[in-house]
């Protein structure tokens, strides 16, 4: 059976599950100044403490004080604050790519062992959206490889009936059908990172450079993590690029 237009992706989706809880000690209180997020005093705390500066002698509301760690390049400060982003609608494709670079991040992820992929989900790669003929001849062999999966998982379910534990069978029949399934095959993943490390990640994988599913990720992550802390994401531009798709460039390259 074709597969329905739900099963079809075309674009992820990004949860914001955690983010910093500041408890200022009172014994080492900072003179704050101006509006902050818990993860935006959490740093500049941890960065006052180096020098014990919490009477901020320089007179500096927190993200003016964050913005002046960027500018000289003091990115360790940023490592305190994590936010953790669930991600979904987006392809195995882009997951393996997304964790080799692990510096600073936690990642879990959907393990399609453990998961029945009979009623996946599969992400259209973005350069196919919009041409007919593609989209066809994409889908066409979506449906082949997920209708094999099937199979697969049905009839090694009866090869192996021998097998008392039906936990174990299920996971012996998933694990040998799932080589089958595409790179396309939707996965989902949480995701956590100190604000540094989520700022490599942008950087790399916003960048026009990119491969467009990651590249259009990593702007809607942009877009979720910049009101969230603004000092810590708010010099990075987005903008439409050469090739009329989105990017993002930041005006500090190296925090």
């Amino acid at each position: 059976m074709p597969l329905s237009d739900a099963a079809i992706l075309r674009e992820p989706t990004v949860t914001v599950l955690a983010r910093p809880q500041f408890a200022e000690p009172a014994h080492l209180p900072v003179q704050w100044m101006g509006d902050a997020t818990d993860g935006e005093r959490l740093a500049e705390f941890a960065g006052r403490l180096c020098s014990m500066s919490q009477r901020n002698p320089a007179g500096r509301a927190t993200r003016e004080y964050l913005e002046n760690i960027k500018k000289q390049g003091h990115g360790s400060v940023l490592e305190h604050a994590t936010y953790s982003l669930l991600l979904e609608g987006v392809s195995r494709s882009l997951t393996h790519e997304l964790v080799r670079h692990r510096v600073g991040f936690a990642f879990s992820q959907l393990s399609p062992r453990y998961v029945d992929e009979r009623d996946a989900c599969f992400v259209m790669p973005p350069a196919i959206i919009g041409d007919a003929p593609l989209e066809t001849a994409w889908r066409a062999q979506i449906t082949s490889a997920h209708a094999c999966y099937v199979a697969l998982v049905d009839s090694l379910m009866v090869r192996h009936a021998w097998i008392a534990d039906k936990v174990h069978r299920r996971k012996m029949a998933r694990e040998a059908a799932r080589g089958i399934l595409p790179n396309s095959t939707e996965t989902k993943i949480v995701v956590t990172g100190n604000a540094r490390a989520w700022r490599t990640m942008l950087a790399l994988r916003s960048s026009e450079a990119a491969e467009l599913e990651i590249r259009r990720l990593a702007v809607m992550v942009l877009r979720v993590l910049q009101p969230e802390a603004p000092a810590f994401f708010g010099d990075f531009e987005i903008y439409v690029a050469s090739d009329r798709r989105e990017a993002a460039r930041s005006t500090y390259h190296k925090v």
